[in-house]
């Protein structure tokens, strides 16, 4: 696999021989150098196209370096190397079939009207929980939004260990002695990619969106945050993002362990004696090694690259000042039932451990979150926490901030997901913002070939292709979608979207009390130790009144 790669990267550093544009081979000069592509329909598309030096050997947990120019046209007709990741579950309904990888994965792909002039750029984040997925993967074709009027760009990120490791003697190697969020880096970099080479394609570097969805959604609000991603995207999109506590590099605060702590806790358990011998381990050995012992990927507080909590980020008003769009599903986490506690056995259990952890707070909660059907309950409580409160925080914080923000719930199902309980589940709203219902995964339960499933594709493609063109989401044939602003106006998105106020009264209030209890003691993470799974709940204190 080693002499593939190797091969593979000295194919990239070379190109390939220049070839003519036809009407289904189009050539693109970019300042990184000339591309083939292939063109379907008024499409000209562009894939694999490297926006760093691959990570590996002594480059591997190194911030990226930037890809050499290409003397000669580059075929960019396949797409890249899927970064390292665990195999899927089978059973997932999330599970692509295995497609190849490598860590020379660092590379992004571009849909583009054929005629496109200064249109607007919509940058997608993948989602994964930083430790799986790419740009690739099929529900993420940007044929549709390019319909639309957009430049579509996806890209590849590090993953797992290889993107997210921090380790005191990587810190050493670099002049701010930090380590860790070499996966952010990595997106930094291929913005600072696509504002250098996009205009070749059509697009405007100057009115780009950054979206994701999940562990995407993160990634936009860490972007939001990087001081050195600053002024190179003019709106944000956050589709189920999740605002929790994150890890320091030195200091073990909020009840996790600090990064570099972590880091030398893998190596121990991968049987590395130092640096040198982690990065002389295989790619995939080192991947299952950290999967199977409990390392969790995640954006490390250094100091440098992320200087505080994202809270606090938002809280003090120094993450970019762009328009969002955020939102999430009602349905969260019927397909991500590990995320919440087991299910207890009667409404009376429920109702006395809920009391016990939320203490003063109890009667609001239970209010929110009843006895009577324990499981629903659950459900929502855990949805709440990391997907409902976030989409509503972030929207509140930028339009303070002076800036319109857009918030949606995304409550629509169909009978083949209904009718395996996953009514409106994590990420079923992609196949309506891409277009692309018929390429889910294996296991995805099938979108129906249906008048409302066609209409509401389009409505939901039009209101995210007029965000990012204007900053204003607009849809033909549907209801106008107003900003959040004094009246806390939200778009329900069902079998037809619905603008309405005052999306779960009392939801928001609640989730950002205990959050802000938590953070006042410290000690206690806020993510999904909620509910059943809650510590015992801090007094109120005078900030969090």
């Amino acid at each position: 696999m080693k002499r593939f790669v190797a091969l593979s990267f000295v194919a990239a550093s070379l190109g390939s021989w220049p070839l003519p544009a036809t009407e289904s081979a189009p050539v693109v000069a970019a300042p990184a150098g000339t591309l083939r592509g292939a063109t379907v329909g008024d499409t000209r598309i562009f894939k694999g196209i490297p926006y760093a030096l691959p990570p590996t050997g002594p480059m591997r947990w190194k911030p990226p370096a930037p890809a050499a120019n290409w003397k000669n046209t580059r075929d960019a007709t396949q797409f890249g190397f899927v970064c390292v990741q665990p195999k899927p579950q089978p059973a997932s309904i999330y599970a692509w079939n295995p497609r190849p990888m490598s860590e020379d994965c660092l590379t992004l792909n571009v849909w583009a009207p054929a005629r496109a002039r200064k249109a607007p750029v919509f940058f997608w984040i993948h989602g994964g929980a930083l430790s799986s997925g790419s740009g690739s993967d099929e529900l993420y074709d940007g044929a549709a939004l390019a319909a639309r009027g957009l430049v579509v760009v996806s890209i590849n990120y590090r993953l797992g260990v290889l993107g997210f490791l921090a380790h005191p003697q990587l810190s050493a190697e670099l002049s701010g002695h930090v380590s860790g969020n070499y996966g952010l880096l990595d997106q930094i970099a291929a913005l600072r990619w696509v504002n250098r080479n996009i205009a070749a394609f059509g697009g405007d570097p100057a009115n780009v969106t950054i979206a994701g969805e999940s562990a995407g959604g993160l990634s936009v609000m860490y972007l939001m945050a990087a001081r050195e991603a600053r002024g190179m995207f003019a709106k944000a999109v956050a589709q189920s993002a999740y605002m929790v506590s994150a890890p320091e590099l030195r200091t073990t605060t909020f009840g996790g362990v600090a990064a570099e702590s972590a880091g030398l806790a893998l190596a121990q358990k991968a049987g590395a004696a130092d640096l040198a011998a982690l990065r002389s381990m295989d790619a995939d050995v080192l991947t299952t090694v950290a999967a199977s012992t409990g390392f969790f990927p995640f954006f490390v507080i250094d100091g440098q690259v992320l200087t505080r909590q994202i809270v606090d980020v938002f809280d003090r008003g120094e993450q970019a000042k762009v328009p969002i769009l955020a939102g999430f599903n009602s349905g969260e986490i019927r397909s991500l039932r590990g995320l919440m506690p087991p299910v207890v056995a009667d409404a009376a259990t429920y109702e006395k451990e809920i009391r016990s952890r939320y203490a003063d707070l109890s009667d609001a909660f239970l209010a929110l979150y009843p006895s009577n059907h324990v499981e629903e309950s659950m459900l929502a409580t855990t949805r709440d926490a990391l997907y409902g409160w976030t989409s509503q925080r972030l929207v509140i914080k930028q339009t303070v901030a002076g800036v319109p923000s857009f918030l949606y719930l995304f409550d629509h199902g169909y009978p083949a997901a209904d009718a395996r309980g996953l009514h409106a589940f994590h990420a079923s709203e992609l196949p309506y913002v891409f277009g692309t219902a018929d390429r889910t995964p294996a296991r995805w339960p099938e979108v129906p070939r249906t008048p409302v499933e066609t209409q509401l594709t389009n409505a939901v493609l039009d209101y995210w292709a007029s965000f990012a063109r204007t900053g204003t989401p607009a849809a033909s044939n549907a209801p106008s979608w107003p900003a959040y602003g004094r009246d806390r106006a939200y778009l329900a998105i069902e079998d037809v979207p619905h603008a309405k106020v005052d999306l779960m009264p009392g939801m928001y209030a609640l989730n950002e009390q205990v959050v802000c209890r938590r953070r006042a003691q410290g000690g206690i993470p806020w993510n999904w130790n909620v509910g059943l799974a809650s510590p015992p709940l801090p007094a109120a204190v005078q900030q969090c009144r």
